[in-house]
């Protein structure tokens, strides 16, 4: 596979979980109802402002060259705990397939970020 053909899919896997949160992100910061009735429910409501503005800055880091790394850490430590909740709740884990995509994504950008020897 070309250079150009895995920056692409890099990218496209990147795009889809970051246009997801980046809408969640604009929903928790406008008040809208579904999203404060969820979070109030599950005892997060004093939360709500402070997750919009982390989910926004994580994608941010993400998208920037030299921070991606940090924009990488923060979303799946971020979704991983999203992933906890939904499992306490009784949701499908939704959060894992976004997790999924930010991994293969960053794996494809840039394989020694998983380089382990």
């Amino acid at each position: 596979m070309s250079t150009k053909v895995k920056n692409i899919i890099s990218y496209v896997l990147l795009a889809l979980p970051s246009i997801m949160i980046v809408m969640s992100a604009v929903m928790k910061l406008s008040g809208a109802p579904q999203i404060v009735e969820g979070l109030t429910k599950g005892g997060l409501g004093a939360y709500i402002k402070l997750f919009g503005t982390i989910e926004l800055v994580s994608v941010a880091l993400l998208f920037y060259p030299k921070t991606y790394k940090i924009g990488f850490y923060l979303l799946c430590s971020y979704l991983g705990g999203a992933m906890s909740i939904e499992l306490a709740g009784g949701q499908p884990p939704l959060s894992a397939v976004f997790i999924t995509f930010l991994w293969i994504g960053v794996y494809l950008k840039d394989k020694a970020n998983f380089w382990l020897g």
